[in-house]
């Protein structure tokens, strides 16, 4: 079996928009982008965590996902094509258990 665990903090949260790299932001620094242009979403990271505070699309499913801070874990926006991901964190607490 395999069973996949919790991974370690994240180091750069990664922004995708259209399947291209639209910017590469440090967690452990508190910063707001807004990301797009028309179609926005706004991008906060806060005390190592990053969420989508507010966007212009009509399911807001982006804004209730909450806060990402572990390598792995990402925030999606469907109908703008965004793709926020926690990435680089280095150590993890657990990788994999194969047995």
């Amino acid at each position: 079996y395999l069973l996949l665990g919790p991974k370690g903090p994240g180091a750069w949260v990664v922004v995708t928009r259209d399947g291209a790299e639209w910017g590469r932001y440090p967690l452990n620094q508190d910063a707001t982008a807004v990301i797009g242009g028309e179609e926005w979403n706004v991008l906060q990271i806060n005390g190592g965590k990053a969420s989508v505070a507010e966007a212009n699309c009509g399911d807001q499913t982006c804004v209730r996902s909450g806060a990402i801070s572990r390598e792995g874990e990402t925030i999606v926006c469907l109908p703008h094509r965004v793709v926020i991901r926690v990435e680089g964190g280095g150590q993890t607490d657990l990788d994999a258990l194969a047995g």
